[in-house]
């Protein structure tokens, strides 16, 4: 599930306090905007930058009523709220693997919207976050934050090895990876590569051969050549000794205190979580933990720049109950507009526009600012929405443990995953 958490340039978190400032008089003119969202939401649109909202709801007289909730129950609370015949709810924020196609008929479609009232500069968001909002032809959300992968490696450890800089192709990661597989001077016995037993992170590794388990296309690619090559290559360095004995059981949190505590070398997960990796308080090289690009393999250098990672992605939804849809959608365009987009990323946010890696100050702000630009140009989510996802989610890990751990081959496991995906698919 997607990481949320504050980059490590902010600082502090600004509520929303204008209500109690007021009047009562003045607070019974206004117009009230319910949305639902996670804490952070409301902490990116109103921070120590600056506020996105704040100008919109004094042209308009409205004020915002901000519902926060951890994101399992956000997801609970929105679909029960859009399935009701009506709502208070004027607008939310939907996590990509929430939209299925089932779970969209409850949304309002967008592209009436867009032509009455666009969005400014639209082109300028990241194709892949709008394609994972499109559907039947129809937009469904307007991207506002994502979180992609990349590679993280301590460099110190590197250093030790003899290794200087990131590698270059996937071949060299592996390589390197086998090469920073030792024992520190003073006893602390690292491996080469971790990754999250998680469906996207194994994605994310297989994408160096623009491998998938599911297209966005719904196409199931399972035990088609890049992943075949994707598990191939883990169980090589799990023979080696250079991926954990104890894999199955390294889930982000796990895996990420490998990294912290220089046990392991290399992980792919998250870029945000560069911040977290670097903090003194928690890690052992604060500072050392550098953040890059995945690197695309040797024989797609000429079609990628860097790997196709996955990304994750939140965009703001309408109720398809909503009272005033409108009114929203209005509000859905402030929230969108270039110069809001800028103060939400330097507020914490990581920005679904394009232009925002081009302004110097966000970018003297993320040291990696420049990598994280080049992998959302190529990325994509690792897997579509659709109503069977978490028992595909399931049954990918079951085989991946599987495969990695030897007790079955490669090629004929990822062909029975790929026949049990298909029966997941809507027909």
């Amino acid at each position: 599930m997607m990481h949320i958490s504050r980059r490590n340039f902010l600082t502090g978190t600004a509520g929303i306090a204008l209500a109690g400032a007021l009047p009562v008089s003045a607070r019974s003119q206004q117009n009230i905007i319910n949305i639902l969202a996670h804490r952070v939401h409301q902490g990116v649109a109103n921070g120590p930058a600056g506020s996105t909202t704040k100008d919109w709801e004094e042209e308009t007289s409205s004020r915002l009523e901000w519902r926060t909730f951890d994101t399992g129950p956000l997801q609970e609370r929105l679909f029960r709220e859009a399935g009701l015949a009506s709502t208070d709810i004027d607008m939310s924020y939907m996590l990509h693997t929430w939209a299925n196609p089932t779970a969209l008929n409850l949304f309002e479609p967008l592209n009436a919207h867009m032509e009455r009232a666009p969005i400014e500069n639209f082109e300028d968001f990241f194709p892949g976050m709008v394609d994972a909002m499109s559907s039947g032809g129809e937009l469904w959300g307007i991207p506002m934050r994502h979180a992609t992968a990349g590679l993280h490696y301590n460099e110190e450890l590197f250093e030790e090895r003899g290794l200087s800089g990131p590698p270059e192709t996937m071949e060299e990661l592996l390589e390197y990876a086998r090469k920073l597989t030792y024992t520190r001077q003073d006893g602390t016995p690292v491996v080469g590569f971790v990754v999250p037993n998680n469906y996207s992170n194994i994605v994310n590794m297989a994408r160096a051969w623009n491998g998938d388990f599911i297209g966005t296309d719904f196409q199931v690619r399972a035990a088609d050549a890049p992943m075949v090559k994707a598990l191939t290559e883990l169980r090589g360095l799990f023979d080696a000794g250079a991926f954990p004995r104890e894999f199955p059981s390294l889930l982000q949190e796990e895996a990420s205190t490998w990294i912290q505590g220089g046990r392991a070398a290399m992980i792919i997960t998250n870029m945000s979580r560069n911040a977290q990796f670097n903090d003194p308080e928690r890690s052992s090289f604060p500072g050392r933990i550098k953040t890059t690009t995945v690197p695309i393999s040797q024989e797609l250098r000429s079609e990628f720049d860097v790997a196709p990672v996955g990304t994750e992605i939140w965009s703001y939804v309408i109720p398809r109950n909503a009272a005033n849809k409108e009114r929203s959608w209005d509000l859905i365009r402030a929230m969108s507009s270039v110069e809001n987009t800028r103060i939400g990323a330097l507020n914490g946010n990581g920005p679904a526009r394009s232009s925002i890696y081009d302004d110097a100050e966000y970018s003297a702000k993320l040291e990696y600012s420049d990598e994280e630009a080049r992998a959302l140009a190529a990325a994509r989510v690792p897997m579509p929405a659709f109503d069977g996802a978490p028992r595909a989610s399931d049954l990918i890990r079951e085989t991946y443990e599987s495969v990695v751990l030897g007790f079955v081959e490669p090629e004929p496991a990822l062909q029975d995953l790929a026949a049990q995906l298909q029966r997941l698919l809507p027909k």
